[in-house]
């Protein structure tokens, strides 16, 4: 059977076949939407998880001699909420806003590859399970986040810690790519008729970025982890100096990934801002093209500053002078991203809500965090703070007071189309500043206790050091970073119970989004909009007068200006292949962990199911019977 849905013009506009309910009905999607709530909700899981981790590393750490928990669970909790907190919650909650807002911003009825879409979703989830898992055999990884060799080798992590990390994260890698090379499709191919990329949203920018940067940084670590994985498992000899392996092959390798995720992490909470200041603001974003080129260099200067993190390794005066140089340089374009946010703010009139306030604490933190990263451009300031609690309150200053801001800054901007209801602003601001506060708090004493020496991955210390009185006020600072946490999910539950209505356009939005109801249709548009300057929906609802003064083009909510489209709408149908092979991927992994039998099944599932997916049809049968070209 084939359920239609009417338009405004009375002609059928979405064509799918009746998908399951319930669960189900979860299970099988492809909506872009449905998948971004998913993503949404399963990282923000794993965020609860991994700040249970945190607690417990600072509960250990309140006062000298500190017995709360034992050393090898505190080395594998501080290795987990690293891990965690960057693959699992910071990138999936990026992917969320992907997701769902990519293909409304862009005048898009869904991504390029639906199912393609639906697959990346499933494989992390199963990639973060498999991963978790290690906590019940045996033990998790207890090597931190990065893994440096020889800690990493069978002499010294004798469990299966380490291997579950390998796999989790070849797993992941798997669903990052997919979801990459689909991102980048939709936004070159998908683009409404008169969206030039110059006309993009900034948010759309960065997304873009963003992918190509996860499609050219995850083989990297790929191939550090497969030759990693071949020494503990077949005794291979890459990273064993004995052998005339290199443990600085490693580090090479890692942060040659790792420093371009740090902006895969980042530029996503960028966007949200820079689509968040100007709607509170009034003003259209200062300097788009200046943005646009920063966020580009970014992402391409990303790739030469990764032996920053090595300077402590003796690559000798001429790599860390010329390491140096590029991590100086690579501030001057997100110093021009700061500057042009400020200068948008600049004379507006700016309504200080929620989703306004997490911006604006998003560029103080992450200016903080950047003076800091700045300092570590020295080498001889490096040499002196690398290793030590500094580099701990850095890396959150951008990490948490960055991107996690911009994040939280996205979830109250969007939560009304997501929903259509509005979060409620007394709660949202109670909590913004419990964040702000809290955040503070726990991280800023990190700076003091790192320039006095307080190594990190240090279970205790000694009492007499001089470290007692900030580690007890950074305890403090996450409880208040708790509360705040608890006081969003009390402003979500009581908006699902009792939220105000959002309608179409709660904050007078600039963009294509705002255009259509809340929560949007399954098919998005009733027509594709089209697009004949930026800020899209502003330029259809306001004209501007020589004086500067705007004035209403149109009624509240109208639709924007469309081109004829074909009101018959053929949307994807829903599969349960995607979920089937990334659980047979899934297993593949986990067999290499437990026994083959799981690797063959995993294999055999994994084949049949691509089969499958190949083989099944795109769309619903159109009335003669044949299938309309659709999306995989």
């Amino acid at each position: 059977m084939v359920t239609t849905t009417k338009g405004m013009w009375g002609g059928v506009i979405a064509r799918r076949p009746i998908a399951p309910t319930g669960v189900l009905g979860w299970l099988f999607t492809i909506d872009h939407k449905r998948i971004g709530i998913l993503y949404g909700v399963t990282a923000f899981i794993l965020f609860l998880l991994g700040g249970l981790e945190a607690v417990l590393i600072r509960l250990q750490l309140t006062s000298p001699n500190g017995d709360v928990i034992s050393p090898e669970l505190y080395n594998q909790l501080f290795t987990m909420h690293g891990t965690t907190m960057i693959f699992m919650v910071i990138m999936p909650m990026s992917a969320a806003f992907f997701n769902f807002i990519v293909p409304l911003m862009i005048g898009a009825r869904d991504v390029a590859f639906p199912r393609l879409n639906a697959f990346s979703y499933w494989t992390f989830l199963f990639g973060a399970i498999l991963m978790n898992v290690s906590f019940l055999a045996g033990g998790a990884p207890a090597v931190g986040w990065f893994a440096y060799s020889p800690l990493t080798s069978i002499q010294f992590s004798l469990g299966s810690g380490v291997d579950f990390w390998i796999l989790g994260l070849q797993v992941l890698g798997i669903a990052s790519l997919a979801a990459g090379f689909n991102f980048i499709v939709t936004i070159v191919n998908m683009r409404a008729p008169g969206m030039s990329m110059m006309r993009l949203p900034i948010f759309i920018w960065m997304t873009l970025v963003v992918n190509f940067l996860i499609i050219l940084a995850f083989p990297i670590i790929t191939v550090a982890l497969i030759l990693l994985l071949f020494d503990r498992q077949f005794g291979t000899t890459f990273f064993e100096v004995t052998s005339g392996g290199d443990p600085l092959l490693w580090q090479h390798l890692f942060w040659a990934f790792g420093h371009p995720e740090v902006y895969i992490l980042i530029l996503p909470a960028m966007g949200i801002v820079s689509e968040v200041i100007p709607v509170f603001s009034k003003k259209p974003i200062f300097g788009y093209s200046t943005m646009v080129l920063a966020g580009i260099l970014i992402g391409f200067m990303g790739w030469g500053v990764w032996s920053h993190h090595m300077f402590t390794v003796g690559l000798g005066p001429t790599a860390n002078a010329a390491f140096s140089l590029t991590t100086m340089f690579i501030a001057v374009p997100t110093g021009i991203k700061i500057f042009n946010w400020l200068g948008t703010m600049w004379g507006g009139s700016i309504s200080f809500t929620t989703p306004m306030l997490f911006a604006i604490g998003f560029i103080a933190m992450f200016t903080i965090g950047g003076m800091s990263g700045v300092m570590h451009a020295v080498a001889p300031s490096d040499f002196q703070q690398s290793d030590t609690y500094f580099i701990v309150a850095h890396i959150h200053y951008v990490l948490f007071g960055g991107a996690l801001f911009g994040v939280f800054s996205g979830i109250y901007y969007w939560w009304p189309k997501i929903t259509g209801k509005m979060l409620n602003e007394m709660l949202g601001k109670i909590s913004f500043w419990l964040f702000f506060t809290g955040m503070n708090l726990t991280f800023f004493p990190m700076h003091f206790v790192g320039l006095d020496g307080m190594p990190r991955r240090i279970y205790t210390y000694s009492e007499g050091m001089g470290w007692d009185l900030w580690n007890a006020v950074s305890t403090v600072g996450v409880f208040v970073i708790v509360l705040g946490i608890l006081v969003f999910m009390q402003n979500v539950w009581h908006t699902s119970r009792k939220g105000k209505q959002a309608g179409s356009d709660p904050w007078d939005g600039r963009t294509l989004e705002w255009s259509i109801p809340s929560p949007p249709p399954e098919y998005n548009f009733v027509e594709i909009p089209n697009v004949d300057g930026r800020d899209a929906f502003w330029g259809q609802k306001y004209s501007e007068g020589p004086d500067g003064k705007l004035t209403k083009k149109v009624a509240e909510n109208a639709p924007i200006k469309t081109h004829s489209d074909d009101h018959d709408i053929h949307l994807p149908t829903p599969s349960y292949y995607p979920v089937l092979v990334a659980l047979g991927v899934t297993l593949i992994a986990a067999g290499l962990l437990s026994h083959l039998f799981f690797s063959v099944t995993g294999g055999v599932l994994t084949f049949v199911s691509v089969l499958g997916w190949a083989l099944e049809p795109p769309t619903a049968p159109t009335e003669d019977g044949n299938h309309r070209a659709g999306a995989y």
